[in-house]
């Protein structure tokens, strides 16, 4: 059983969530670039993940998909990185709430707006979210220090793999113009984007990334 970690990636995806998440966690890992289309969809890959998507991330003899899920096992398989309270504090339960709420949620109610899916009137508890504005507003107020207690992140004055990874996709949802560029919102992806990890996570990326065009 290999202690290696292997990160399956592409500079332009996901990938870029667990990317920092691996460099807020400070262990050696190693890198394998797989690309959109069919390397992705068949072949080795395929193994690793039937889904044909990335992330992905193989450890201890055990591969693990989907973004959040990763952020979580990294943070738990790795508890000296101080990046998710542990069972016996009461914090877990925030923590485990905002990093489900960022999978659930937030994920769903920006994916829909996005594809111009509207939830017919009268049928928003059969979506789970109700509608993006009353997500947003949900956020915007647990976010806002002025209605959170004064909080700096979503479980205290702790940075934990719940703000990489719900924050990660308000930054997205800021760049693609599928979020409100809401006053709280800009400041907290601020806040977090400039991390040290996060810094150099974004660096490794963009310079594994394709060059546009010119």
């Amino acid at each position: 059983m290999s202690e290696d970690i292997v990160f399956y990636t592409n500079p332009m995806s996901r990938g870029r969530m667990v990317r920092w998440m691996l460099e807020e966690v400070g262990q050696p890992y190693s890198t394998e670039i797989v690309g959109y289309g069919p390397e992705m969809k068949s072949g080795p890959y395929a193994a690793i993940n039937p889904m044909g998507k990335v992330p992905a991330l193989t450890h201890r003899g055990v591969t693990i998909t989907e973004t959040p899920a990763i952020c979580a096992y990294l943070a738990d398989a790795f508890p000296e990185a101080n990046l998710a309270p542990d069972a016996n504090d009461p914090a877990r339960g925030a923590y485990l709430r905002w990093l489900f709420f960022g999978a659930g949620p937030l994920e769903s109610a920006v994916t829909n707006s996005s594809l111009g899916f509207q939830v017919p009137k009268g049928r928003e508890a059969m979506a789970g979210y109700g509608s993006l504005a009353k997500v947003l507003d949900v956020l915007e107020a647990e976010l806002n220090a002025e209605t959170n207690g004064g909080r700096d992140y979503l479980t205290g004055s702790n940075f934990t793999a719940a703000d990489l990874y719900l924050g990660s996709q308000l930054a997205f949802g800021l760049i693609f113009k599928t979020i409100e560029p809401r006053p709280v919102f800009v400041a907290y992806v601020g806040r977090i984007s400039s991390r040290p990890a996060a810094v150099r996570a974004r660096d490794m990326d963009d310079a594994l990334a394709p060059m546009p065009a010119g």
